[in-house]
């Protein structure tokens, strides 16, 4: 081969090596565009939620305590039972207001027959006293005799109902439906003197109320919202209540907000909104800490974002990623209100049209053009499920 001829093939390959270089250096300069998803941002009725924080509480409380003063002789309810109002709890000995019971039987009858004999005699002196056989007074003394014995025979009457009572008091029973405790006190224990001595309590456990603290700074916001038009206000009965469980998860069963107090508590400067819930399975328990989201309004022409789609600055400010009519990235700070249906509600900071970064955002840099993957998502993920 001639030398001319090698010369010839050495500069072709040299060409073609620099050829490649160029490219491999062209290909490192221009990256592959990041891949995003993206969602198209849009107004309609969403719900403003406040998240409050309280305790649960029995809606009836009743303190069993003993009316009469006795020995206990027997407790017949069985401790944490569910026990229905008139049910027997314990029983004092019952022979002392026996006693009394028979005694004023006793004293009533004498008083009737104390009556009936005046009342017969003043019957006899109203004959004598037309025909002058008997004097005025004496006449007079007969008739104030006949109702004096009538009082005796209506304060003997009462007597027997108050010994009836004592009686019946004997026997405690539940004044209430609902779960008993434990109980106070034991067979043999003296109750009921000088003091009605505490024997149990009873709890109504379901339906059963949490009791929530509002902030009045909180209360004026949505007010002036109200009066603004920029919020509704929704119905006292219509509004939702939702319990998070100190491990975070939702009751599974949706409550409704009673009332609200009327007066602001001078020390703390909030007031008490009360919810129910029921409680079948008595999950719930008195004293409990929780906190439940209130629906309070609606905003007609509310936006909401996935809380994927939420990002934070080193300074904790929120943050969403927008795309530009170029496709380019843009950062935008949101304000951010509550969490709806795993979704962050947006009140200052975006606009219908918007188009935020849902996916890829780990990918996508601010100043950066990006691909749209509008690929259809499977349907669970597309649902959030």
């Amino acid at each position: 081969m001639s030398k001319n001829l090698l010369a010839t093939l050495s500069l072709i390959a040299l060409a073609l090596m620099l050829s490649a270089c160029d490219k491999s250096s062209t290909a490192a300069e221009a990256p592959p565009l990041a891949t995003v998803r993206i969602e198209t941002i849009t107004s309609g009725p969403v719900s403003i939620s406040s998240e409050l924080s309280g305790r649960i509480a029995a809606p009836r409380i009743a303190e069993v305590r003993a009316r009469v003063a006795g020995v206990v002789l027997q407790r017949t309810f069985r401790e944490g039972s569910d026990v229905k109002q008139g049910d027997v709890l314990f029983r004092i000995d019952p022979a002392p207001f026996k006693a009394d019971l028979d005694s004023a039987e006793a004293a009533l009858r004498k008083a009737e027959a104390n009556a009936f004999q005046a009342k017969l005699q003043e019957q006899r002196y109203a004959q004598l006293i037309e025909g002058n056989a008997i004097s005025g007074q004496d006449y007079d003394n007969a008739r104030a005799s006949a109702r004096q014995t009538a009082a005796d025979v209506a304060a003997s009457k009462a007597a027997v109902t108050r010994a009836k009572l004592n009686l019946g008091y004997a026997t405690v029973t539940a004044p209430i439906a609902g779960r008993v405790g434990r109980a106070l006190v034991t067979e043999g224990a003296l109750v009921g003197q000088n003091e009605t001595t505490p024997m149990a309590l009873i709890q109504q456990l379901n339906p059963i109320h949490a009791d929530l603290t509002q902030s009045t700074r909180e209360l004026n916001d949505l007010r002036r919202a109200f009066r603004s038009g920029h919020l509704q206000q929704v119905g006292q009965d219509q509004a939702k209540a939702t319990l998070i469980q100190d491990d975070g998860s939702l009751y599974p069963l949706p409550g409704k907000l009673l009332f609200a107090e009327i007066s602001v508590d001078p020390g703390t400067g909030q007031i008490i909104l009360r919810s129910e819930f029921p409680n079948p399975d008595l999950d719930l328990l008195p004293g409990s800490f929780v906190r439940v989201r209130i629906e309070q309004a609606v905003d007609q022409q509310g936006i909401s974002v996935p809380q994927r789609a939420i990002q934070r600055d080193s300074a904790g400010v929120a943050q969403v990623m927008l795309l530009d009519a170029e496709e380019k990235v843009v950062l935008q700070p949101v304000q951010l209100s509550a969490v709806q249906n795993d979704r962050w509600i947006v009140t200052e900071g975006l606009k219908a049209g918007d188009r935020i970064v849902t996916e890829g955002l780990q990918h996508a840099r601010p100043g950066e053009k990006v691909q749209i993957d509008n690929t259809p998502l499977p349907l669970a993920q597309a649902t959030g499920q």
